[in-house]
């Protein structure tokens, strides 16, 4: 019965929530209200034999790039820019690639999907794919021709020794998500420059893009359930601490499809990283998350699922201990069949890494020399330094 009070009352406010919207795209394009349009593509993922992008349409609010300096009011304002989106639906989109157009349409969302074949087979030298994304026409008032932007996707090389699937927020980065005054307070108040990484995970993470074959191919790809608002300032925060590039996996957040009640946490990363494993049936996989949260439960499922296919897991330490008494029951629970560690520090991972064959010895020193760097930038020291960007020649393109 609770079950179907929730179901009701979410169908009526997503139609609400859809009639609302509509209106105030009337409104604005009557009173010529709406701002210049822009395409945010997100980084998304393929196979040689089929890319799949995902993007979204918007006006152009106005979100200013990240800086060290940035007041309290900067960052308040730019998030509320983010939330409060002016999407457009029914725009027409063009994806152009290898000299062929494609043709797709946003919902009432604003978000464009779209899964294409290559004309040629991929030349897979390097592990990004570029794409030219235009808005062909919408009909908004401040709709002009030429928008366009560039679309990134991943398709993991043949010698990829592995991939690996990350959490972000209590896992690269610092959220708080058990506490929700605290969430509000990293989240809101802070931006892509102004909240650090954990200690040692920029390194850390590039030894696992490293593996062993020294190609630095392994593919990256980020699950989490921060809402797709807030993906300009994910992208930025992994590219400014040189965390490898990956597709950034979030969640639809609101009242649509029932998500005003915000249940489907576990169910949307299952679900992606089903969908990961699915896409590439032929790589193994490490998974990365912390205790604060599912995600133990969540790669159980996913390990009893796919037999055979996780490496092993490394669960973050968020130092409550009825938490950490959960994970360390799943971890007896897989014992013979997958490692599961709860770890205090990157360090403690990158060891075991290296004793498992996963990353190269030498790499646990560089973990342990640039947690100390990050220890020494946590707030309250009194210099902030960024990990040194790693050398072009063995960087790949980033979208």
């Amino acid at each position: 019965m609770s079950t179907n009070w929730k179901q009701n009352l979410g169908a009526f406010l997503e139609n609400a929530d859809d009639s609302f919207d509509l209106f105030m795209q009337r409104f604005r394009n009557r009173f010529g209200l709406y701002k210049p349009l822009q395409i945010v593509a997100y980084r998304s993922y393929g196979t040689v034999n089929r890319l799949y992008l995902k993007g979204r349409v918007l006006a152009n609010k106005g979100i200013t790039s990240a800086a060290d300096n940035d007041t309290l009011l900067k960052n308040l304002l730019n998030m509320y820019r983010r939330f409060e989106s002016d999407e457009v639906r029914n725009a027409q989109v063009k994806i152009v690639f290898q000299e062929q157009e494609h043709l797709v349409y946003t919902d009432r969302e604003g978000y464009f999907v779209i899964n294409l074949e290559p004309k040629t087979p991929l030349v897979l030298d390097d592990i990004w794919h570029e794409l030219e994304v235009e808005l062909v026409h919408a009909d908004i008032s401040s709709f002009e021709p030429g928008v366009k932007t560039k679309a990134h996707v991943l398709v993991p090389p043949p010698d990829a020794e592995y991939g690996i699937i990350s959490d972000i927020d209590d896992t690269i980065v610092l959220t708080a998500a058990t506490d929700l005054i605290k969430m509000s307070q990293y989240t809101f108040m802070n931006n892509a420059r102004t909240r650090l990484p954990f200690a040692g995970v920029s390194a850390f993470y590039r030894s696992l893009q490293l593996g062993r074959n020294g190609k630095r191919n392994n593919p990256f790809f980020y699950v989490s359930s921060s809402p797709w608002n807030m993906y300009d300032l994910l992208h930025d925060f992994l590219d400014l601490n040189d965390i490898p590039a990956g597709p950034l996996l979030l969640r639809d957040f609101g009242m649509m499809q029932n998500k005003f009640f915000g249940a489907d946490h576990m169910s949307h990363k299952f679900k992606e990283i089903q969908n990961i494993l699915l896409t590439y049936p032929h790589l193994n996989f490490v998974l990365i998350g912390d205790s604060g949260q599912q995600d133990a439960p969540i790669y159980r499922e996913v390990i009893k699922q796919f037999p055979g296919r996780i490496i092993c897991v490394y669960i973050r330490d968020v130092a409550l201990p009825e938490r950490a008494l959960v994970v360390n029951t799943i971890s007896e629970e897989l014992k013979g069949t997958v490692e599961m560690l709860l770890v205090k520090d990157t360090a403690t991972a990158a060891k075991h890494a290296a004793d498992t064959g996963l990353i190269f010895h030498e790499e646990v020193g560089k973990v342990e020399e640039q947690k100390q760097i990050d220890q020494s930038d946590a707030p309250g020291t009194a210099t902030q330094q960024r990990p040194a960007p790693i050398s072009k020649d063995t960087r790949k393109v980033e979208g």
